[in-house]
């Protein structure tokens, strides 16, 4: 699905098919926003404030909706600490002004980890179909307060490897705890970490292949 721009007089809200996980937030909070299960036009910011619009991308746990105002300005403003979420059984949910290899994408995304997506580095929702199964409450690693939380993000995913994660940023349980406080961090992405969300070489061992 091709990335779709929609405005209102209010509000422009952007779309990409490419990266949505089908959490279905949009759809059950706003389903006169985001109508589904219709033919042509679906998307009708018109029916929204831009501060309910806002609303809508704060919920969406994979970037795939954003929003600017209609002059382009952004409504949103990055978050004061960076966090990358480990989803039980599933993604890796990051809310950080991120560049994900050469491209910024905004301020949230869900980057796989069980090692299946068909459009890696990006979750695609292929752990459910897999029965990929990973605790999302990591053991807490002993981690000094960093002396800054926010600011750029950049994740570069290794040839046939982890993701690369440079930047302040905490690892977030799956119950909101924060487990480790990072600058420089490798996370696995081939599924098969025995230190999960960390990479530990397994990579290597299982041959996994993956672009960057």
């Amino acid at each position: 699905m091709a990335r779709e721009v929609v405005r209102s007089t209010d509000v422009v809200i952007e779309f990409d098919g490419e990266r949505c996980i089908h959490a279905r937030n949009c759809v059950l909070s706003r389903p006169d926003v985001f109508v589904p299960n219709v033919q042509g036009e679906w998307i009708h910011p018109e029916r929204a404030s831009a501060d309910q619009v806002l609303e809508l991308a704060h919920n969406c746990p994979s970037g795939a909706i954003q929003c600017q105002k209609p002059d382009g300005s952004p409504l949103e403003a990055p978050p004061e600490v960076n966090t990358v979420r480990v989803r039980e059984n599933g993604p890796l949910a990051f809310h950080a002004p991120l560049t994900v290899g050469l491209e910024a994408v905004g301020l949230r995304a869900t980057l796989c980890r069980c090692g299946a997506s068909k459009r890696k580095p990006y979750c695609d929702g292929s752990h459910a179909e897999i029965g990929f199964t990973a605790s999302g409450e990591p053991t807490p690693l002993v981690s000094e307060t960093l002396a800054a939380r926010d600011g750029p993000v950049t994740v570069e995913p290794v040839l046939n490897g982890p993701l690369h994660v440079s930047g302040n940023l905490e690892v977030v349980s799956g119950t909101g705890r924060t487990v480790n406080r990072v600058t420089d961090t490798w996370l696995c992405r081939c599924g098969h970490s025995q230190n999960k969300p960390y990479c530990d070489g397994s990579h290597v061992k299982v041959g996994f292949k993956a672009g960057v």
